[in-house]
C-alpha cells in the first residue's frame, strides 16, 4: 500500500495597510515580508519527493507557491476548491474600535455563528477541501502534493481530520502565515497529520 503526504501550505504575510478583511477581493499580494516567509518554507521543502503543486487561484496563495515551485521545480496549477472562504463582510475593517461590525445594520448577518451566517458555512468549507485534497493525493499518489491555501479552510480540513467540530474560536486556530499542516495518507486513508511552521521567525 503506498504512502502519500499531502502538504496544505497557508500563503504568507499579504500587503495589507488598510487592515481590510480582503477575502476573495482581487488584487491583494503578499507583502516583502510575506515574500521571505513563502521563500522559508519553500526552502524546508529541499529534498522532499514532491509530484504535484497547486495553489488556489487568489493573487497571495499564487504568489507563495512561486516561491515554492522555484524550489521543487514544478509548474503551479489551479485549483478553485482551495480558495479563501466566502465572506459578506469583504472590504471592512472587522477588527479593533474602528471595526465596521459595530455598524447595527450588519448586526443580522451575525444571527448564527456556528455556520457561520455571514459567509461560506464551515461545512461546504470542508467538503470542497477534502475533495482538493482528494484531488491532490491522487495526482502524487505515492508521493508528495503540495497545495496553496487560506488558514480557514486549512483550519477546516484540520478539525475534519482530528474529528473535531468545525464550528469553533478564531484565537485558537493553529495555522500560522506560510505554516505547513501534513496529511499521512496509507492508501486512501488519513494515518497521521503533522503540523510545522518553517517561517515562524520572520
Amino acid at each position: 500500500m503506498s504512502t502519500t503526504i499531502v502538504h496544505l501550505v497557508r500563503h504568507g504575510e499579504v500587503h495589507n495597510p488598510e487592515k481590510l478583511l480582503y477575502g476573495r477581493i482581487p488584487g491583494y499580494h503578499l507583502s516583502s515580508r510575506g515574500f521571505s516567509q513563502a521563500a522559508r518554507t519553500a526552502q524546508s521543502f529541499l529534498g522532499h519527493d514532491v509530484e504535484h503543486l497547486v495553489a488556489s487561484p487568489l493573487q497571495r496563495t499564487q504568489e507563495t507557491a512561486g516561491e515554492i515551485a522555484k524550489v521543487v521545480g514544478l509548474d503551479v496549477e489551479t485549483d478553485k476548491g482551495l480558495i479563501e472562504s466566502g465572506n459578506q463582510f469583504e472590504g471592512l475593517r472587522t477588527k479593533g474600535w474602528n471595526s465596521q461590525l459595530w455598524n447595527p445594520k450588519r448586526w443580522p448577518l451575525m444571527r448564527n455563528p456556528l455556520e457561520p451566517s455571514w459567509g461560506e458555512h464551515f461545512d461546504v468549507i470542508a467538503d470542497r477541501m477534502m475533495a482538493a485534497v482528494e484531488r491532490g493525493r491522487v495526482a502524487a499518489e505515492g508521493h508528495e502534493a503540495i497545495l496553496v491555501s487560506h488558514q480557514l479552510p486549512i483550519v477546516m480540513v484540520q478539525r475534519t481530520v482530528l474529528g473535531k467540530r468545525l464550528a469553533h474560536a478564531p484565537w485558537n486556530r493553529e495555522c500560522e502565515l506560510a505554516s505547513v499542516t501534513s496529511l499521512v495518507f496509507k492508501g486512501s486513508e488519513i494515518t497521521d497529520i503533522f503540523y510545522s511552521a518553517p517561517a515562524h521567525e520572520i
